[in-house]
């Protein structure tokens, strides 16, 4: 029986960041995973849906570019093309990993753990061996999710789909119809309306991306409506059938659907089942693996990090639990911080987010004062033909803190980063305002954002705080108008 100090269920973003640093911690280190490392992120989530998000970015720009100078006939999209290319790039990536793990001399076992008892790990391997290895110092479970397979929706992977196979599609779907209207349907509708799908977006609640301020969300429906993306809200669905026809879909409100194609972009699976848990007396919420904000578990000696804790469900959280948890393993003493977490969605434009939300701030009763300036007041903007959009500061009005930040416009991913240093960090907002930022760069949106939180931005005319509040009280009415619009239309 093979002795390790730390062993590590599931490869993913969460186990092979903490298998690494275990190791330059100085521990011996195992890792168990039964397919690629790199997990959903790497091989069925992050990187491959970015991979074609890049193919429909430079697909849009190809169809704007006579707005450039530059002409291009005989304009055409290869999805085949494209899915080969994105192969190859997590290829490349999961290569990358195995090559890291490696270096750090952690041994890699490729099969399925299961947890005998506190320090000791059964591994069935992929050729059906077996092996038990013990754990001196901690066990990391680190099994991640899988898309939920919820069975009203029919779902058979060939028509009815998940976000796992439609990552595999060879073929533009005439039309497709999500479920879901949150950041993987959107993400998704971007992805198939560029390709050349016509889509059509279902939501139960009022709003697609509902998480986002009202004002960040309805950039991208206005973009929506501008592709040609159908989004119904405030609607249900009765049933999801596959015919020989196409996908049949029926809405509580009697409307049906025939699509090529249906994705159910709704729910995950924590991975939490046929690992030995139970036999521990591993506290669970549901099927989630409870923890404390040092990723222990009830039980001594046994960690828990990434999705299957049910946290929050981002490859760059699962990382940095990852570090906490082996960290703690090991001797030291660290929390996990959630304060400071930046996420991202890649509509077009992108959305970008971290710490308070202004919504939030209102449902929570906390004093915010909030700045906003709109990318169309950039000249590295408009000179990028990138105007829809703006960055909006969220700060607290007594000591100037920045508590929040969202931007929804291009690179707003990449932006996201100062701000996301300076909630961590308690900067001030004047701190941002007062540091000099390149020009002509998009960076300097947030400078301006930051400015005119105190109503100094120079590229925008200053509003006082009576006239903002009463326009924001006439955008938040513009929903119930569209709404009565969009009803008499239909």
């Amino acid at each position: 029986m093979r002795e390790f100090d730390i062993v590590i269920i599931g490869g993913g973003p969460g186990g092979y960041v903490a298998a690494i640093r275990g190791a330059q911690l100085g521990a011996k280190v195992a890792l168990v995973e039964r397919e690629a490392v790199g997990g959903t992120c790497l091989n069925r989530g992050c990187i491959p849906t970015k991979a074609l998000y890049y193919s429909a970015k430079t697909l849009i720009s190809a169809r704007h570019a006579a707005e450039f100078g530059v002409n291009i006939s005989g304009l055409s999209f290869d999805l085949a093309k494209a899915v080969t290319r994105k192969e190859g790039v997590v290829r490349q990536l999961v290569g990358g990993v195995e090559q890291l793990l490696k270096a750090n001399k952690v041994e890699v076992l490729r099969g399925a753990g299961f947890i005998e008892s506190a320090g000791k790990v059964r591994v069935t391997m992929a050729d059906g061996g077996v092996e038990t290895i013990t754990a001196n110092k901690a066990i990391i479970i680190a099994t991640g999710s899988e898309p939920a397979m919820i069975p009203a929706f029919n779902i058979d992977k060939k028509s009815i789909l998940t976000s796992t196979e439609i990552l595999e599609l060879r073929e533009v779907p005439r039309s497709l119809l999500i479920i879901g209207g949150g950041v993987m349907g959107c993400e998704f509708a971007t992805l198939f309306s560029a390709f050349g799908s016509s889509v059509t977006i279902v939501e139960l609640l009022p709003s697609i991306l509902a998480l986002e301020d009202k004002l960040v969300s309805r950039v991208i429906l206005k973009r929506f409506k501008e592709t040609g993306v159908n989004v119904l809200t405030e609607v249900s669905v009765d049933s999801v059938e596959a015919t020989d026809a196409g996908v049949k879909t029926r809405l509580k409100d009697g409307r049906e659907f025939l699509t090529e194609k249906a994705l159910v972009s709704i729910g995950r699976s924590f991975n939490s089942k046929g690992i030995g848990l139970e036999g521990l007396g591993v506290a669970m919420e549901r099927t989630a693996i409870s923890v404390n904000d040092r990723m222990e578990t009830n039980v001594k000696g046994v960690y828990a990090i990434g999705d299957v804790t049910g946290k929050m469900l981002l490859a760059h959280v699962a990382s940095a639990q990852g570090i906490v948890a082996v960290s703690n393993a090991l001797g030291k003493a660290v929390t996990m911080d959630y304060s400071a977490i930046p996420g991202g969605i890649f509509t077009d434009p992108e959305i970008a987010s971290v710490g308070l939300r202004e919504k939030d701030a209102a449902t929570q009763g906390i004093p915010v004062v909030v700045g906003r300036f709109p990318y169309a007041a950039s000249g590295k903007a408009i000179g990028m033909g990138e105007t829809d959009g703006f960055v909006q500061m969220v700060a607290d009005p007594g000591t100037d803190k920045v508590l929040g930040c969202s931007i929804v416009g291009a690179h707003a991913t990449d932006l996201l980063g100062e701000v996301t240093l300076a909630v961590k960090s308690g900067v001030k907002v004047k701190d941002i305002a007062e540091t000099v930022h390149a020009h002509p760069t998009l960076p300097e949106i947030v400078m301006e954002a930051s400015e005119d939180v105190h109503g100094t931005a120079i590229h925008k005319v200053s509003r006082s705080a009576s006239v903002t509040k009463k326009i924001d009280k006439l955008l938040s009415n513009s929903d119930t108008v569209l709404k009565k619009i969009n009803k008499a239309l239909e």
